[in-house]
């Protein structure tokens, strides 16, 4: 499955924002990586509209191509395309798995996915870019309950705060979708509005 592998932390500081999520490096230096890093070269509009829809491709860890795909598709829903491009994007099965709280990044809940962890609706699903629907119920396998990622997420699930769409069970690992996102309710730091300026000139 094709998907970015490499460094984050060096991403987060090309982009000036936490892609991963409590990353110590980035805290430790939030400016970009080279000798020029701490400078403040002219941005043009281009830079910008780059940088926001780089920050939301390795937000939820998305290629290109796939990228695109979900931006012709929030193009084509009534609505703003911005803000339908974030509701896809949230919608996905690896980022519903991270916002519960049972993986403590996005990178962390794609492999628990991929290893066929999850059932929806009592169907096995390993496909992390599986899109949720309201009313869906998202349970960890029965076997795959007392693993290391399980208990560790049943221990420290109060740590982690649940956004309002979703609704989760932490003894039974067990998330409740009551609806999907509205955008008031996701915190991803992207201006999705120069995303869709990028796109639209194309």
């Amino acid at each position: 499955m094709a998907r970015y592998t490499g460094p984050m932390t060096k991403k987060s500081r090309r982009l000036g924002v936490d892609l991963v999520g409590g990353d110590k490096a980035f805290e430790r230096r939030p400016y970009p990586p080279g000798m020029h890093g701490r400078g403040r070269p002219k941005e043009s509009e281009y830079l910008l509209q780059l940088r926001e829809k780089q920050k939301a491709r390795f937000s939820y860890g998305v290629l290109e191509k796939q990228f695109r795909r979900y931006y012709e598709e929030a193009s084509r829903r009534s609505g703003k395309t911005g803000d339908n491009l974030l509701i896809i994007l949230e919608s996905r099965l690896d980022n519903v798995i991270y916002r519960s709280g049972l993986a403590r990044t996005r990178r962390q809940a794609r492999q628990l996915v991929t290893h066929g962890h999850f059932t929806v609706n009592g169907i096995k699903v390993n496909i992390p870019s599986y899109r949720v629907a309201t009313h869906d119920i998202i349970d960890v396998k029965a076997k795959s309950a007392e693993t290391t990622p399980f208990i560790i997420a049943r221990e420290t699930h109060a740590e982690r705060v649940v956004p309002a769409w979703l609704e989760v069970m932490p003894e039974r690992l067990r998330i409740l979708v009551h609806q999907l996102p509205t955008r008031q309710q996701i915190d991803t730091q992207v201006s999705e509005h120069l995303i869709v300026e990028l796109y639209s000139k194309n």
